[in-house]
């Protein structure tokens, strides 16, 4: 296929991922959403959030608040080129070819970044504390890859990716969820006094009360943290607090002292729109808000066995447990 089709291509699919963006807001304000039997929002299904949209918006695009159909076909052609594995020539280890990743064809909503608020569209800056503890880390792991835990670790220090390579959480699930390399689904259940958001990646399911009950108490931490949920409308609100230590999102950059609040709002048959409050002084000077738009997947999950028959964990725990020894 030509550079010339393949942006042709694009440009189509480009406005076609754009289009239910830019008339959301009227179709938000004009649609009844499904109703379950008992009468709330009905959630459910399988919901993919895979995007090309950055996270941030990119510095070469500081002005630019949303993308224009051609410049949302350019930006997904060049994104599509640089992260693909197979035009790697760099001397770093590829695990495996670009066949494998799926992480979208095109942006998923005409702005340039995922975060919405700051309005200039960037993640806020760090706090001192955070810098430091990011300094300390880098200086003890310098020379060890994402995925290795440092040198007698593996049991607390399991590295930036560890959280991953132990399969205690999918990198995409978070809490909060975030598009990334692959198996971007979630599945929604729902009862009338309980919520699941379950993950494909490392099959995780999360249960959210809706009968008001209280938090648990804050000594007992979670993985996923401690998730209640309530309408507000016809937007589902999930509170998230009592987190055991940092989740997988942002490569393990936030802290017990995160709190998340996520709005699940149904905007038509088929969008799911996912906003998310991050809170967590510790880590940024101030809370930041990202939205994702989801789109329905007719296809069902499927089990992601994360370490069935993986006989290579038994050497990386070996190799930790040499190394602490030296």
């Amino acid at each position: 296929m030509s550079r010339h089709v393949l942006a042709a291509l694009l440009t189509v699919l480009a406005i076609a991922a754009l289009a239910p963006a830019q008339t959301a807001a009227q179709t938000e304000a004009s649609m009844e959403p499904p109703r379950t039997p008992w009468g709330a929002p009905d959630l459910q299904g399988v919901w993919d959030f895979r995007s090309l949209t950055p996270m941030e918006r990119p510095e070469e695009l500081a002005d630019t608040e949303t993308f224009t159909a051609e410049q949302a076909a350019e930006f997904a052609e060049e994104t599509i080129r640089t992260r693909s594995r197979d035009n790697d020539t760099s001397d770093r280890v590829v695990p495996y070819n670009d066949f494998w990743f799926d992480e979208g064809t095109s942006v998923t909503t005409e702005r340039t970044s995922l975060v919405v608020d700051p309005p200039n569209g960037r993640i806020p800056a760090l706090t001192q504390e955070a810098m430091d503890r990011q300094q300390a880390l880098e200086e003890a792991r310098a020379g060890v890859g994402g995925h290795e835990p440092t040198e007698g670790g593996f049991v607390e220090d399991l590295g930036p990716g560890g959280l991953q390579v132990r399969c205690i959480l999918g990198f995409n699930s978070g809490p909060p969820m975030a598009p990334s390399a692959y198996n971007n689904n979630v599945q929604v259940f729902q009862t009338e006094d309980t919520v699941v958001l379950y993950n494909e990646m490392n099959h995780n399911a999360r249960v959210v009360p809706l009968d008001g009950r209280d938090h648990l108490d804050a000594s007992i931490g979670q993985w996923v943290g401690d998730s209640r949920g309530r309408w507000e409308g016809d937007t589902l609100v999930v509170e998230t607090t009592n987190f055991l230590r940092e989740t997988n999102f942002m490569r393990g950059a936030t802290t017990p002292n995160l709190t998340l609040v996520e709005r699940l709002t149904r905007v038509d048959a088929d969008t799911l729109r996912y906003d998310v409050t991050v809170d967590d002084p510790t880590v940024w000077t101030q809370p930041w808000t990202f939205s994702v738009p989801m789109r329905r997947n007719m296809e069902p999950l499927y089990e992601y066995a994360c370490h069935e028959g993986n006989y290579g964990l038994y050497n990386i725990l070996a190799g930790a447990v040499a190394g602490g020894s030296n």
